[in-house]
C-alpha cells in the first residue's frame, strides 16, 4: 500500500519492483484519474489499462441525467406555451396524460431511476408508457 496518489512518489515505490516482474503485469484496472494512468503506463509498461466499470457507469449515468433533465425543462417549457395559449384562445389547458396519469415533465421527472432499472424488474405499465415515450422524446 502507498499513500497518496502523487505520481513521482507511487512511481519511485513501484520502481523497487524488479522490471522483470513489472513487465509481467497484463492489465491494471484503475479509475480515471491522469495521475493514476501516468504511473501505471510508467511502471508497467506491458500492461493493458482498463477504467473501471464504476467509473464508466458514473459517466454515462451523469450523461443521462443530464438529458433528462434538458427534456424535461423542455417539456415544462412547451407546457406553459400550450398553457399560454389555451389562455389567450378563453379555452381551458389540459395537458397530454399518458396511461398511468403523468404528463411528459411528470413522466420525466419520475424516470430518474427507472432509466437505469433493468427492463425485466418494470412493471406493465412502465413498459407501455416508457415504450411509448421512448419513440416521442427519443425520436426512436
Amino acid at each position: 500500500m502507498i499513500k497518496g496518489t502523487n505520481s513521482q512518489t507511487v512511481r519511485e515505490v513501484l520502481s523497487r519492483i524488479p522490471d522483470f516482474k513489472r513487465h509481467k503485469v497484463k492489465e491494471v484496472t484503475l479509475d480515471m484519474a491522469a495521475s493514476m494512468e501516468n504511473i501505471v503506463k510508467y511502471s508497467f509498461p506491458k500492461a493493458t489499462l482498463v477504467t473501471d466499470r464504476f467509473h464508466v457507469q458514473k459517466l454515462a449515468f451523469d450523461a443521462v441525467q443530464e438529458m433528462r433533465i434538458q427534456l424535461r425543462w423542455e417539456a415544462i417549457e412547451q407546457e406553459n406555451k400550450e398553457f399560454e395559449l389555451s389562455k389567450e384562445l378563453g379555452k381551458k389547458f389540459i395537458p397530454d396524460i399518458y396511461e398511468n396519469g403523468d404528463s411528459l415533465k411528470q413522466l420525466l421527472a419520475r424516470s430518474r431511476y427507472l432509466l437505469f432499472k433493468a427492463k425485466s424488474k418494470w412493471t406493465p405499465s412502465q413498459i407501455h408508457v416508457v415504450g411509448k415515450q421512448n419513440c416521442t422524446v427519443f425520436g426512436k
